[in-house]
């Protein structure tokens, strides 16, 4: 094996942690590879933005690719990683069969980020007014698309163990297949909870999250309409502020001082303003993953009140740093309780400790994680020939897309 391992990313977007908890997700994974001591490469074939982290910063080297140009194949065998991890799907679909040909050997990694199939099946059912079943998933075009993606690739991290469980009983991934790896966070101890902001300290309510997600900008909508004004019949004097990138003008437009609603836009410090804040509101009615909003709520000592959908997956056993309710009159009573009971809040901002401490702390997983990557990359035939739908659609998807990419390229040209 080469001395410095190298490893490729391949970004749906160029990382932005200040707009998603994606991006947060991405430094993440950067900041773990590093710690295995990986010379990473960040590639993307999206554009630039104003808000997009600067990758040198973190010793990561920046490169910009083309979809559907051999170009990439130049590049990749050029640089010749160990290791390739795909962000989301879409980038599997695309660059895979690229990496297949011109680097066999490179260990294939897919980071999820969460099931899109899964949120947008829920997405649909929700709109449809009716309960979203797992059979659901069957007729949605891009379950076909992700599980072949999951089935091609070496390993699949994944945020959600509600998510791996669905995995293996309804689509039957194998266990081999999957990796746990949560958000990775540092732990809190007293000294950093007793410099939080106090309970008095702290006044309204707050909604944090990118408004191009569609399960935020339906909360957002939700609370507008809805639980906002429950809130304020008990609270006069309540303030909501919503923040959250990419606002459109639909979104602005919810902006009532009179109601005491307030559209805030991007969030330049989100954890300064989340600790600020005395209660974070996520009524989120579809989604799938876990919610860095709520994460980040915890770690900046603020409880919530959120759904079922919003705290799936994220408090195992542990009690949750507030409530969760999907009842929208039980939902604005609990935030006013949470809101005026100091010991109550007190309580519940040490059980979101407790949850960060306990199922968040990346000490808990960087060593699995390690052991998966050592094994993996010596037994990475045998991997792969235990893998016969994996191998399969490999060959299929070689032929298939890399002719409908070729005539795309000749095309453009």
């Amino acid at each position: 094996m080469n001395q410095v391992q190298k490893l490729l990313i391949i970004g749906f977007v160029w990382p932005e942690p200040n707009s998603s908890a994606a991006g947060g997700r991405m430094l993440q994974l950067i900041s773990l590879f590093k710690a295995q001591g990986f010379s990473i490469t960040f590639a993307s074939p999206a554009q630039d933005s104003d808000f997009m982290v600067d990758l040198q910063e973190y010793n990561v080297e920046k490169k910009a690719i083309e979809l559907n140009n051999s170009s990439f194949d130049i590049f990749i065998k050029d640089f010749d990683p160990n290791v390739v991890l795909f962000d989301r799907f879409m980038m599997e679909e695309q660059f895979g069969w690229r990496v297949a040909e011109n680097c066999p050997d490179a260990l294939r990694l897919l980071d999820t980020e969460d099931l899109h199939c899964l949120r947008l099946a829920r997405q649909k059912a929700f709109k449809e007014n009716r309960f979203f079943k797992t059979t659901d998933l069957f007729i949605e075009e891009v379950s076909k698309r992700e599980i072949a993606s999951i089935l091609r690739c070496d390993l699949s991290l994944m945020i959600s163990e509600f998510e791996m469980e669905l995995l293996e009983s309804v689509f039957k991934i194998d266990t081999s297949l999957l990796h746990y790896l949560p958000f990775l966070l540092e732990p809190i101890d007293v000294a950093e909870i007793d410099q939080l902001p106090t309970f008095e300290e702290r006044t309204d309510f707050v909604f944090i999250g990118n408004f191009l997600h569609e399960p935020n900008w339906n909360a957002v909508q939700y609370l507008k309409e809805t639980i906002w004004p429950l809130i304020k019949k008990r609270l006069p004097e309540a303030i909501l502020n919503v923040y959250g990138a990419y606002p459109s003008q639909k979104v602005l437009q919810l902006h009532n001082k009179k109601e005491g609603f307030f559209i805030m836009g991007r969030a330049n410090d989100a954890q300064a303003i989340v600790q600020e804040a005395r209660v974070v509101l996520a009524p989120l009615r579809f989604g799938a993953g876990i919610k860095g909003k709520l994460l980040e709520a915890m770690q900046c000592g603020t409880p919530s009140v959120t759904t079922s959908i919003g705290s799936e997956s994220m408090h195992g056993d542990l009690l949750w740093n507030g409530f969760i309710t999907d009842d929208i009159v039980d939902f604005a009573d609990r935030a006013v309780q949470l809101h005026q009971d100091k010991t109550l809040w007190l309580k519940a901002q040490q059980d979101g400790i407790e949850i960060i401490n306990q199922r968040y702390s990346k000490g808990l997983f960087e060593s699995d994680f390690r052991t998966k990557m050592e094994f993996l990359r010596s037994n990475l035939q045998q991997h792969r020939w235990n893998n016969f739908m994996g191998a399969m659609l490999q060959h299929h998807t070689l032929r298939s897309t890399k002719y409908m990419s070729r005539w795309i390229e000749e095309k453009n040209k």
